[in-house]
């Protein structure tokens, strides 16, 4: 069955036709809602992904830490549990970006002029024309911008998408017909199981990460592998007061890692006098 990806920006009728194409194929949407209840089946802290909205950190978020990159990570974490499966609809969150190396993977865009997302949303939250083109500047600008600090890309770099659909123009039905007819090509190979196993080891790195993060440890000189099934690799070098052992308790404490191989050199911080 189908893996799918569909992003879309505020008032473009993108929600709706994913919600027609999982209905469609038979297969699970997974809009914010649903990737929510996903992230709480994992047993994940979901105040991280429910406080934070997808727009760049700014300078006050950039001091007090990282925690805007603990929702980075617990969110890629989320996606690669909820692709792990093999068919979906995932709805935005990076999910372009995250699974773009899966080649069983079909990437859309759903897209409307800026008109039709105006009237949407007037219609939608009963505000006026004035407010809703606010709301479509300030989410375009804030997506933008998160996209950028979160994945280094272009939110609207083609490249990152296999089709691009104007709802619009041919209609809600429509577009989720051609997404749903694109997805039943029989080039559009399944996830084979290797892709599945990586999916499931991609998860399972991206939480650990968030789960460092959010104990205060310094990611930028460490590198988290899962290798396998049940294994944690930890390399590289630790640049503040957590020991070695800290650390692979911290792993440990994931659900579904069983040994914890850690390589990793203390750099104490200089002192001055």
């Amino acid at each position: 069955m189908p893996l799918i990806t569909i992003t879309h920006g505020i008032g473009s009728d993108g929600a709706a036709v994913a919600r027609l194409v999982a209905e469609g194929l038979g297969i699970p949407l997974f809009d914010d809602a649903n990737l929510l209840g996903a992230a709480v089946r994992m047993g994940l802290d979901v105040e991280p992904l429910q406080k934070f909205k997808e727009k760049p950190p700014g300078w006050f978020e950039r001091l007090i830490g990282e925690q805007f990159d603990v929702f980075a990570n617990l969110m890629g974490a989320v996606i690669f549990d909820a692709a792990r499966s093999g068919e979906g609809v995932i709805v935005g969150h990076g999910s372009q970006v995250l699974l773009q190396d899966f080649s069983c993977a079909l990437h859309v865009r759903v897209v409307s002029t800026d008109e039709r997302r105006i009237q949407n949303l007037m219609k939608q939250m009963g505000v006026s024309r004035e407010v809703a083109e606010r709301l479509v500047r300030k989410n375009d600008h804030e997506s933008k911008g998160f996209f950028r600090y979160a994945f280094h890309r272009d939110r609207d770099d083609p490249s990152l998408y296999d089709v691009c659909v104007n709802s619009e123009k041919i209609g809600l039905e429509r577009a989720a017909q051609t997404i749903i007819d694109m997805a039943r090509y029989p080039e559009l190979k399944a996830c084979n199981i290797y892709a599945l196993d990586a999916l499931e080891r991609f998860s399972k790195t991206r939480r650990i990460e968030a789960s460092l993060r959010e104990q205060g440890i310094q990611l930028k000189s460490l590198q988290v592998e899962v290798p396998e099934k049940g294994l944690v690799r930890i390399t590289g070098i630790v640049e503040n007061q957590a020991s070695k052992g800290d650390i692979a308790q911290l792993v440990k404490l994931v659900p579904g890692v069983e040994r914890v191989d850690v390589d990793m050199l203390m750099v104490l911080p200089a002192s001055y006098e």
